[in-house]
């Protein structure tokens, strides 16, 4: 049988490729206009630091009041007012999740950078409290006009025009003050505060009397959603408390060194591993470390929130264990087709037949191995991720005998082994056989030994 061999240009497209997905990953491509950094691909700079690296705090809030028909809105409302505090505290690095199911908001957010007396417990009791929202005269806060408990729903919707839009509806009382209020003001602005935080401020076209109103100036569906969960949350009937049993400080610290430890020992084994593999396996092994470069570049950008349909993930220590394992199933892999390699070298076929063979006979145990893996990654994404992911989802009917089991540094370690994985069979088995077989149409390395055969072959 006739072997089909490939173009000797192969081997540099695929290199060349992997180089720049290396390069573009670890740094990213961004320039300057002035004072303004617009970044074109994030880079290893822009990964988001979990609390466990940072340090910071994670706590689960409950409803302060039994016996309360808490929907899934109210949920939500209150998830939104949590971010917009969170916001407004200066902490943007943060994890909000809603379990409408066991009616808790688990909170995870790091220490800010610039602070070294971060007041943890009055963040966490700030958070809970109830949302104050007000309708006021103008653009400040001076004088109110009615609350949030003269709100009876906020619900996000279009207008004739087709814009998005943000519907009111008053009860009884807020019909009548805000009547009069619009009625006083026409061609004057009513601001819309939560807390001392600034939502939207509308002006009057018209007095209204109907008990209804309607907010403009969303850009999309998502916008107008989330200030009407804003308002809804300035009339939740309940606060929020915080289990004491399940708060946890994490010392930032510890977090930076091991952050630190853990990088510079990932780069030493990486080149010490690359190494190795180069002396075993010589070509072969030269392959493998290209290939190992490019499941790490990849790994990388799926954190980094390199593609545009993947947001940045949160990194944390276990999360930079799972790249690391990953790494070393990546080796796995390379080590197994390398082995098979110098076996078929063994039965004497020529270098085209081994590498075909090698890979073939490797194929097996490289997939059962690798989906193992997935399924083991998929699992633990499933079973401590949000609540409202598809893999969470899934495995709901298992999990709700255990109650919520949202862990965001197991489920960054799912997380990171999967892409790990992912790329490892993209990178290990697919790149790898096509850059060998392509280099091995140079004449100059038509040589056996240079594959792991004799060097008399």
């Amino acid at each position: 049988m006739k072997l089909k061999r490939t173009g000797k240009p192969v081997f540099f497209v695929v290199f060349v490729l992997i180089l720049a997905l290396a390069f573009t990953a670890f740094f990213g491509i961004s320039d300057y206009y002035g004072d303004t950094k617009k970044v074109y691909l994030k880079g290893a700079s822009e990964i988001r630091w979990g609390i466990d690296i940072k340090g910071g705090v994670e706590a689960v809030f409950s409803p302060d009041k039994k016996g309360v028909d808490i929907t899934s809105d109210d949920m939500d409302a209150a998830k939104s007012i949590i971010e917009t505090r969170l916001v407004n505290n200066n902490i943007t690095d943060y994890e909000v999740f809603a379990d409408n199911s066991n009616h808790q908001i688990i909170v995870r957010f790091p220490w800010a950078a610039d602070e070294s007396n971060f007041d943890a417990a009055a963040a966490v009791q700030e958070l809970g409290e109830t949302a104050m929202l007000t309708f006021c005269e103008g653009e400040t806060q001076e004088k109110t006009i009615l609350s949030g408990t003269d709100v009876k729903k906020a619900t996000p919707g279009v207008d004739e025009q087709g814009n998005y839009v943000v519907y009111l509806d008053f009860n009884d009382a807020g019909s009548s003050k805000f009547a009069e209020a619009t009625a006083r003001l026409v061609n004057q602005t009513i601001s819309i505060w939560m807390d001392e935080t600034l939502l939207s401020a509308p002006t009057v076209n018209q007095a209204i009397t109907g008990g209804t109103c309607y907010i403009t100036g969303m850009e999309d569906d998502t916008a107008a959603k989330e200030l009407a969960d804003k308002i809804n949350a300035g009339s939740l009937p309940f606060g929020l408390t915080v289990d004491d049993s399940k708060l946890q400080i994490i010392s930032p610290t510890l977090g930076s060194d091991a952050l630190n430890v853990m990088v510079i020992a990932g780069s030493i084994a990486f080149g010490l591993i690359c190494l190795l593999m180069i002396l075993r396996y010589r070509l072969n092994g030269v392959i493998a470390s290209i290939a190992l470069l490019g499941q790490l570049a990849g790994s990388i950008a799926c954190i980094s929130g390199y593609f545009a349909s993947a947001n940045s993930f949160t990194l944390t220590i276990p999360g930079i264990a799972g790249i690391i394992l990953s790494i070393g199933v990546g080796v796995d892999c390379n080590v197994i087709a390398a082995e098979r390699i110098r076996d078929e070298f063994q039965k004497g076929k020529t270098i085209d037949g081994a590498i075909d063979s090698g890979y073939k006979n490797s194929l097996s145990a490289i997939i059962d191995g690798n989906v193992t893996i997935v399924i083991v990654s998929v699992v633990l994404m499933g079973a401590f991720g949000t609540p409202d992911s598809i893999l969470a989802k899934i495995f709901a009917p298992i999990m709700s005998l255990f109650g919520t089991q949202v862990t965001g540094a197991i489920y960054s370690f799912g997380y990171t082994l999967l892409i790990g994985t992912i790329f490892n069979l993209i990178m290990g088995i697919w790149a790898s056989k096509t850059m060998l077989k392509s280099i091995s149409q140079f004449k100059c390395l038509r040589n056996p030994w240079l594959y792991g055969g004799s060097k008399n072959a």
